[in-house]
């Protein structure tokens, strides 16, 4: 009998017919008038139903300046900017389900994070790391992964 049982995970796959699929579904995104930029990333990577973003910075959309206001007001454009890639391409803040944020200052960590908090309903799993040389002197840099809708 206990022969029996060892082998019934054995024979019950038999029946089964298994599918694998080796070629997901990739798409490779970039947002209006990024596309003739030369950039070495895409705005976005669409897997699937699951939206990976690029790291975003707290400039000002079709600038390389950054928002004024120090690490808030970097984080809240760092956002919007995050919130417009995720809406461009079927998604929300509602979506995001894991976030890494990388700061230039640790010690910057509580005021980042008192403008993070308000862009979520439900907070996505989170990572973050202090980081030297953030892109165009930024202090903070946000990457997401979403579901879309």
């Amino acid at each position: 009998m206990k022969r029996l049982l060892l082998l019934l995970p054995a024979i019950v796959l038999l029946g089964c017919e298994i599918h694998v699929d080796e070629s997901p579904d990739v798409s490779y995104l970039q947002m209006p008038g990024m596309e003739g930029r030369d950039l070495p990333f895409s705005s976005a990577v669409q897997v699937g139903n699951t939206l990976y973003l690029s790291g975003n910075l707290g400039n000002i959309p079709g600038t390389l300046d950054l928002a004024e206001g120090g690490i808030q007001g970097e984080t809240r454009q760092t956002l919007e900017n995050i919130t417009a890639v995720l809406e461009q391409f079927g998604s929300s803040m509602d979506n995001v389900v894991k976030c890494t944020v990388f700061l230039a200052d640790m010690a910057e960590w509580g005021a980042m994070n008192e403008v993070y908090k308000t862009f979520f309903k439900n907070p996505p799993a989170r990572s973050a790391l202090g980081a030297s040389g953030l892109a165009l002197g930024a202090r903070v840099e946000i990457e997401c992964i979403a579901v879309v809708d």
